[in-house]
């Protein structure tokens, strides 16, 4: 008997402390914090429900590049698709292992599991052509125009806080573990994947599948997962207590209860900018236009029982 799928998008930055020293220690402590919402859902869903998470990777891919960069002239370089691995697997052990830790001591002893994802794009994707997405640190315009010249980067002032480098963000087409993540759900366990995005891949014409230097987005991935695995639910954490109109005026408005067609046509008149709500809007409408489940949740982490419940975050469905 297999019951409904609810798939969690968990925000990168849920997954670290400002406040915070960025160690290993800490980031062990903020994950933990960050797992007891999810206990709270499980504790309180009715078996034979079932739970995906996905996670961002955001703040931890930019670590790890910075210490592949700082370390270049005594070790080899890591390529972008390979970094991405690295924080799925690194981040993906933390969070399983703090829920495991947090159902273990509810007396809950559900098997957790991460998986690390490979996730194909299309490589005639427009994203190729036009690198829009911001990684690792930031350069002086000096540096910039070096890193340019010597390793063909592409550069962007980002906000008037110095330059960064702008990688290619294409499209998730197929999730290549797909089968191998609904048969563990279908066992009982808790399973992470997709984390960032997955790593972007194209398959080539001999069948074998080729990393790539690129980045998908966390959120629409999550939403062709959802699509793909049926789910009945997607829910997607931030750092607001929703979906806001006119968001950066005094007058913002929480929207509570919201159809995807009129989330649209804010959308359209520049409500929701691409660096911030817009991509959760876009994957929103990926999975209630294309999929058969009924709603999508866009809340806070710590809203995360109440907000599935209805007493928190916005809630999105069909026009």
């Amino acid at each position: 008997m297999i019951g409904r799928l609810t798939v969690i998008a968990v925000g990168g930055n849920s997954l670290i402390d400002p406040s915070l020293p960025p160690n290993i220690e800490n980031q062990f402590s903020v994950t933990a914090r960050a797992m007891i919402p999810i206990a709270n859902f499980i504790e309180r869903s009715a078996w034979p429900d079932r739970v995906i998470l996905t996670h961002g990777n955001g703040p931890q891919v930019g670590f790890q590049a910075l210490r592949s960069e700082l370390s270049k002239d005594h070790l080899f370089e890591v390529p972008l698709d390979s970094l991405v691995a690295d924080t799925q697997g690194s981040l993906g052990y933390m969070i399983q292992r703090a829920l495991r830790e947090e159902l273990r001591r509810r007396g809950m002893p559900f098997h957790v599991c991460s998986l690390v994802t490979e996730v194909e794009v299309d490589p005639a994707d427009q994203a190729f052509n036009e690198p829009t997405k911001p990684i690792g640190r930031f350069y002086s315009e000096e540096q910039a125009k070096t890193l340019t010249q010597e390793r063909g980067w592409k550069m962007v002032e980002d906000s008037h806080r110095g330059w960064r480098r702008v990688v290619p963000s294409p499209a998730p087409v197929r999730i290549v573990q797909l089968d191998s993540i609904g048969e563990m759900t279908e066992l009982g366990a808790v399973v992470i994947c997709c984390g960032g995005g997955g790593i972007p891949v194209v398959r080539l014409p001999d069948g074998s599948i080729k990393g790539l230097e690129a980045v998908i987005d966390k959120d629409r991935a999550s939403a062709l997962l959802a699509v793909r695995l049926a789910a009945h639910t997607l829910v997607i954490t931030t750092g607001t207590d929703g979906v806001y109109k006119d968001f950066l005026t005094d007058h913002r408005t929480l929207l509570r209860d919201v159809t995807i067609d009129e989330l649209n046509t804010l959308a359209a008149a520049g409500q929701f900018p691409p660096g911030s709500m817009g991509p959760k809007i876009k994957a929103a409408d990926r999975f209630l236009r294309y999929g058969t489940g009924e709603k999508v949740i866009i809340c806070r982490p710590e809203q995360l029982v109440d907000a599935i419940e209805g007493r928190a975050g916005t809630h999105i469905t069909r026009g």
